[in-house]
């Protein structure tokens, strides 16, 4: 169906439906239900192709064929060291065409912190003003002020539709949330967060856990270089977190602490625990959350002897288990860059950001059901000169015309 744009789009003097002559007799709905389905990168072009599809696309009643597609194949928002200086125009990579495409960012020196369904939130680093938009179609607001100033913020998730976002502030273990609800256009009063009784165990408080505080530990690597667990990360990804919704639409928030230990927060409850390190924490080593089809799981980049692994990790029944891991052929690369992992799921593809100082950077993209990994083709539209962009982050929602902010 992405022909049919090329088809009608060929020439300015030609009209809609050419020679074919059945895209010109169609009734208007029909004509809508046909646009409806093309794939989301063709809503860029349906206004220059010709004044009755124009129009086709600017009505309410196309809109509502869109919300009429079941489900749409992600895109992933990618984000460069250039973008986050505002000096890099936005894109995304489109998982059904396996090609890039643009986007329309929000207006003003914003970052994208989170995403859920249709829309990506927005973060003002001056201000820390919150603006939803739609990446498809550029619309755009910004949302209420928060009760209260998040001096401390630590992290940001966004779920559900009508959609919610949740601040969590402070620092571990004083930690509290306030919740904005997009169906009521308001913020509930912000609530402390109790820790779980079993995270405070005298083992757990032995391993560092919660219970003994939120604090660096500082140790030789193995070049002799003095290394600090305190995580450092982007800017683009320094609050980020993902969500988790059981059949009973349950929702628990998984984020890093500042040490990189996992900590997941039950929303409903308003409860957190930490959970047991996959690494001891004088180990060097990157790691992210990313939640992928309704499960939360933990990718780590990690050096052993001579050579790099890549795996990602669930945890069940009190424990981690590998679900999937990089062939060795491929994390090999990474040996020795110092190289860190930015990561993003949607349904059952994640995918993997590599960045470093060094040429080891790439995006992979890996189905955790089947463990095959793909490297993503490089993306050099969209840098200007012709270079290959490097990709420090990415964050994933589902291209829709319809969705409102």
């Amino acid at each position: 169906m992405a022909a049919v744009v090329a088809k009608c789009g060929g020439g300015k003097k030609r009209k809609c439906g050419g020679e074919d002559g059945a895209l010109g007799e169609m009734h208007d709905d029909v004509l809508e239900r046909v646009l409806a389905r093309l794939p989301p990168a063709s809503f860029f072009r349906l206004r220059g192709v010709c004044r009755r599809w124009r129009a086709a696309a600017a009505s309410p009643t196309f809109l509502a064929a869109c919300g009429r597609v079941p489900a749409r194949d992600p895109w992933f928002l990618m984000l460069s060291d250039g973008q986050e200086r505002r000096q890099c125009p936005a894109v995304a990579f489109d998982a059904a065409e396996g090609a890039w495409a643009r986007c329309r960012a929000a207006p003003g020196p914003v970052l994208p912190v989170a995403a859920a369904g249709g829309l990506v939130l927005y973060r003002a680093a001056d201000t820390g003003a919150l603006t939803v938009a739609n990446p498809l179609t550029g619309a755009s607001r910004v949302l209420p002020a928060p009760p209260a100033a998040p001096a401390a913020l630590h992290a940001v998730a966004m779920y559900g539709s009508p959609y919610r976002v949740v601040l969590i502030m402070g620092e571990l273990p004083d930690l509290s949330m306030a919740v904005y609800d997009s169906s009521k256009d308001a913020w509930e009063d912000a609530v402390a967060l109790s820790r779980k009784p079993e995270a405070s165990s005298p083992e757990r408080e032995a391993e560092g856990g919660i219970g003994g505080g939120d604090e660096t530990v500082y140790f030789l690597s193995k070049s002799g270089d003095v290394m600090a667990t305190n995580m450092q990360r982007s800017a683009s990804r320094q609050y980020s977190s993902v969500v988790t919704c059981g059949d009973g639409g349950e929702a628990v928030a998984y984020f890093l602490s500042h040490s990189g230990a996992v900590v997941a927060c039950d929303l409903a409850r308003r409860v957190f625990s930490e959970l047991p390190r996959i690494l001891p924490v004088y180990f060097e080593y990157s790691i992210d959350v990313v939640a992928c089809g309704g499960r939360a799981y933990v990718v780590v980049l990690s050096e052993l002897l001579d050579t790099a692994s890549l795996r990602v990790w669930e945890f069940a029944g009190g424990a981690w288990r590998q679900v999937a891991a990089m062939p060795p052929s491929m994390s090999h690369a990474f040996h020795g860059k110092k190289a860190d992992v930015n990561c993003v799921g949607h349904g059952d593809r994640l995918m993997v950001c590599v960045s470093s100082g060094e040429a080891a950077n790439g995006c992979f993209m890996c189905d955790v059901t089947t463990n095959r990994w793909d490297e993503l083709p490089p993306c050099a539209a969209a840098a200007g000169d012709g270079q290959a962009m490097d990709f420090v982050a990415a964050f994933s929602f589902e291209p829709r015309m319809e969705v409102a902010v």
